[in-house]
């Protein structure tokens, strides 16, 4: 009688091996995708390049990579043609009459003194630059002179700039004239420049990163990718003409270093 049980015991348990064995063989059942660590599929209908990784020790100090970006999610990178959105991004757009080859010339000469009375005069004996040279500069050359002007903002207690005579405040927690300013101006780069119109229209739902660190407390006008997402809004709800009002004969600048 225990032989007999031994018997069938093994027989049975051969047979649940074999069941096992065939289970593990047989092909996933049509249209269920069998378990994959990562699905990509989402970036199918963007360009490849826009995820391309990047060693880390190649990166610049304040640099976030393509990789880092998460599930719907792609980096304004300057490393390939999303950084036409950068405020450095040499794409020239006319504002008010004048030609500002980035917005970053645009945004940082608002800093600088503008007429022959101006307070800010005072504050140096000689400026490093004037603002009609700050207004031609390239993103980076801008961007430094715009931290000569922050020093002397910062050590006169000085939270405001000008744009055409007008006196308003640089920082704010809420969007006012600075911002709508900046918003504007990216709208007429949008308008002036295909290609940034093209690049921008090309990344239809992403959620757009920057490529450099933003502090969360910072004004909104300084996230500029936020700004690009809320004008991409505008273009599919037909509620932003493409049509500039601009003299674009005088769309003739091109970035200085200095």
């Amino acid at each position: 009688m225990a032989k007999t049980t031994f018997v069938s015991l093994f027989v049975l348990l051969a047979a649940f091996l074999v069941s096992c064995s065939e289970s593990s063989n047989k092909k996933p059942t049509q249209g269920v995708k069998p378990a994959t660590r990562s699905d990509d599929s989402w970036k199918a209908p963007y360009p490849a390049h826009w995820w391309k990784e990047v060693p880390r020790e190649e990166a610049k100090s304040w640099e976030i990579l393509p990789q880092d970006a998460g599930r719907m999610e792609v980096v304004l990178s300057k490393r390939n043609e999303l950084g036409l959105l950068s405020n450095f991004a040499e794409a020239s757009f006319v504002f008010h009459g004048v030609c500002y080859p980035t917005v970053e010339a645009f945004w940082q000469m608002m800093k600088y003194p503008e007429t022959e009375n101006d307070p800010r005069w005072a504050w140096a004996k000689n400026w490093k630059y004037t603002r009609e040279q700050v207004s031609q500069m390239n993103g980076y050359a801008a961007k430094s002179a715009g931290g000569y002007a922050n020093f002397l903002m910062e050590k006169n207690d000085a939270n405001w700039v000008t744009f055409e005579g007008k006196v308003f405040p640089f920082a704010t927690k809420e969007p006012a004239e600075h911002y709508n300013l900046i918003f504007a101006a990216l709208i007429e780069k949008l308008r002036q420049n295909p290609e940034v119109l093209d690049v921008l229209v090309k990344t239809n739902d992403l959620k757009l990163l920057p490529d450099h660190g933003v502090s969360e407390k910072s004004p909104r006008e300084w996230h500029y990718y936020l700004l690009w997402m809320d004008i991409r809004e505008q273009l599919k709800n037909n509620q932003l003409s493409l049509v500039t009002s601009e003299d674009l004969s005088l769309k003739t600048c091109k970035g200085r270093n200095k």
